[in-house]
């Protein structure tokens, strides 16, 4: 009996540091497996994007497989496409999105109204690419000429539609909603090029290819390439936004999509004749038919491919907005829309030179 009862206290404390050891190892595999910003577990990032040109990044990134690939076992949706900006924010907003290619002023417009909360810019996608494109028989020869037209932009509060607005405003003009005689429209692309080809609207400030595309198949005419209202012709037309909620969560995968990102937009400046085929098999595929080679070519030699997000553009786009009334009655604070540590991370990596948010 005394040597049971010996024993048993020693069995006892034996079974305890078991105990202590099998749970310090658990807690172990919990803190350390997680390179998905907390969770073991693959993510599925959801992707959005527009069908256009000026989205030629995402276009040939999803298309070659670039992004899916630097995800690793995390999953890419890209399954969703939208016809404008503000549209592609209100998916963002819900949680259906978690990046964007979008334009400057609908992530400005989003970022304002969720008081910083919604979204971040973590990087730039394309400069230019956008024009005025005037119907030959509206006789529009002049600014003043656009008394009384109709014309139309992808979708109010957008980016085209500001810049369109901007215009007529420094001009002394002024649209219908806002006490004038010219009616601006928002119109889907597609349905820009049907009525214009149908002498419905007059004009149309649109991104490419459906700038190019107005010139080629409805004999439009360049009233003003946006690059030329811009110093040095460079302005941000698209940009990639993150939901803020999903950067806090998972920065590490942030960084993977935007090593990606990078490396798809020096393909496409190193590899011009090819991106360009391939971003036209990837629009085929989104909307059924592909372009003209004419309209291909028209529209990457309208805008510039670049990760660098051009700020002080998107700053003086958030002014031009502000003056026309989209942005409340009290110039908005931006200071902390942008977050390009991780980009700038990327770019070291690459031996390529940081970007400012300035």
């Amino acid at each position: 009996m005394k040597a049971s009862s010996h024993r048993f206290p020693r069995m006892l404390a034996c079974i305890l540091l078991l105990s202590l050891a099998l749970a310090a190892c658990g807690g172990d595999s919990n803190a350390s497996g997680s390179t998905n910003g907390g969770s073991s577990s693959p993510v599925t990032v959801h992707l959005g994007y527009f069908p256009n040109i000026t989205h030629a990044v995402a276009l040939v990134g999803v298309a070659r497989g670039t992004f899916a690939t630097a995800l690793g076992n995390n999953t890419l949706d890209a399954s969703k496409t939208f016809n404008a900006g503000p549209a592609l924010m209100e998916a963002l907003s819900a949680g259906d999105i978690d990046i964007g290619y979008v334009g400057p002023n609908p992530a400005i417009n989003t970022y304002v109204k969720s008081h910083g909360d919604a979204l971040r810019i973590i990087a730039g996608a394309s400069s230019g690419g956008a024009s005025f494109i005037v119907r030959p028989g509206a006789n529009i020869k002049t600014a003043n000429d656009l008394k009384g037209k109709k014309l139309a932009t992808p979708q109010k509060g957008g980016t085209q539609d500001i810049a369109l607005r901007h215009y007529l405003q420094i001009h002394n003009l002024k649209s219908t909603d806002d006490g004038g005689d010219i009616q601006i429209l928002p119109t889907d692309n597609a349905n820009i090029l049907n009525e214009f080809k149908q002498g419905q609207i007059d004009g149309a400030w649109v991104p490419e290819p459906w700038a190019s595309r107005l010139v080629n198949e409805a004999q439009g005419t360049i009233f003003v390439d946006e690059r030329s209202t811009w110093p040095n012709n460079k302005f941000i037309t698209t940009l990639v936004v993150v939901r803020k909620d999903f950067l806090d969560q998972h920065p590490d995968i942030v960084q993977k999509f935007l090593q990606a990102h990078v490396e798809t937009v020096q393909y496409i400046n190193n590899n011009l004749p090819a991106a360009e085929k391939i971003a036209n098999e990837q629009l085929k595929k989104l909307t059924g038919k592909a372009l003209s080679n004419s309209a291909v070519d028209g529209s990457f030699k309208r805008l510039d491919i670049t990760y660098d997000p051009l700020a002080s553009t998107l700053f003086k786009s958030a002014d031009n907005a502000y003056a026309l009334g989209f942005l409340g009655t009290t110039k908005p604070d931006l200071s902390g829309i942008f977050s390009l540590d991780q980009l700038n991370s990327v770019l070291s990596s690459k031996g390529l030179q940081k970007v400012t948010a300035s």
